[in-house]
């Protein structure tokens, strides 16, 4: 179900941790050099409960899974040195702060988003959307910031402060987001979907700036940005990776002091006439397949439905007895903490 890379004194110790269904937490050593150590485990950790995700700490050897509960585990141990429930039958994926290291967040099938910090006994808060997160990124430079993947299609960012108002709503996806990761200069972040697609987007822009499909790739379960900021690895149904470049239009390879001249200058020149209707229109236009772009058109007609609808009900009722909810406060049900 999950699996993550623990680096540890300065790198010389490489290990790696995984969770299963089978109640077991499965230590490997990567060296290797030392014989059988990528056929036996270092250490193997049972447990009463079945895990769903695992994350590492970004600071110390410290992980945690989630399941029926949220555990928080030492390397050097075999029981959880701290648990956490609220009233969650099971929890979906768990996601460690890059920043502020104590903190984490996770998903339950309650469709609530929980976070948690490590120093305290009790949970922090929680907020409940209107349908299932499927995982959460946090935004590597923005200690508060988080991006949420929901089975609605949409992305959410909030700042964990403030959970009763969305930072931004982005959409483009026409089916349930499955995984989201963020670029290591917190700008943009990558998300793939159940619409087959891998769509990258700014952090404070509602609309994709790019996307990503091919014939053959299904569904895609797990995306990820690399710390180079130059690639990004997207995993599928049909069992294959594929590499992407965050930048679709960048060369690879090295570059000559007049190509780079080139492109900054080009850069410039799309910045500059961003707003102009046509240089807008062919900045935004990208192809997708036709299935996609059928079920875009359906879900714009479906969404301008409901606002035509929003709109009329808001004319001939009285303005004491019904209020406008903006797009960022719709999809949010409530907030405790």
């Amino acid at each position: 179900q999950g699996m993550e890379f623990v680096y540890k004194e300065m790198f010389v110790s490489r290990r790696r941790t995984q969770a299963g269904d089978d109640k077991s937490i499965k230590i490997w050593p990567l060296d290797v050099t030392v014989k059988n150590s990528l056929n036996e485990p270092d250490k193997t950790i049972l447990s009463k409960n079945i895990f769903n995700s695992i994350d590492h700490s970004w600071k110390g050897d410290i992980f945690a899974t989630c399941g029926q509960e949220v555990e928080i585990w030492d390397g050097e141990k075999t029981e959880p040195i701290r648990s956490f429930t609220w009233g969650v039958e099971s929890h979906i994926g768990v996601r460690f702060n890059p920043i502020e290291t104590n903190i984490l967040a996770c998903t339950g099938s309650d469709r609530s988003i929980a976070l948690y910090d490590m120093r305290a006994s009790v949970p922090m808060r929680k907020v409940i959307l209107e349908m299932k997160t499927n995982t959460v990124a946090w935004n590597p430079i923005e200690a508060y910031h988080f991006t949420a993947a929901n089975e609605d299609g949409n992305l959410y960012t909030f700042d964990m402060r403030r959970l009763d108002s969305a930072l931004c709503v982005h959409v483009d996806h026409v089916s349930a987001v499955l995984d989201v990761d963020y670029s290591p200069t917190g700008q943009d972040f990558v998300s793939g979907g159940f619409d087959k697609t891998v769509r990258i987007f700014s952090v404070n822009k509602g609309k994709s700036r790019e996307v990503y499909h091919t014939r053959r790739m299904q569904r895609v379960f797990c995306v990820k940005w690399s710390m180079d900021n130059n690639f990004i690895v997207s995993g599928s149904d049909e069992t294959n990776l594929r590499l992407w470049k965050a930048d679709a239009s960048s060369k690879l390879g090295a570059l000559s002091a007049r190509q780079k001249a080139t492109n900054n200058y080009n850069k410039k020149l799309k910045k500059r006439f961003e707003h102009h209707p046509q240089v807008k229109r062919i900045l935004r236009h990208r192809h997708v397949p036709k299935p996609i772009h059928r079920a875009a058109i359906e879900k714009r007609t479906m969404l301008d439905s409901e606002k035509r609808k929003e709109e009329n009900r808001l004319r001939y009722t009285k303005p004491d007895k019904i209020k406008r909810v903006p797009e960022r406060k719709k999809h949010i049900v409530g907030e405790e903490s």
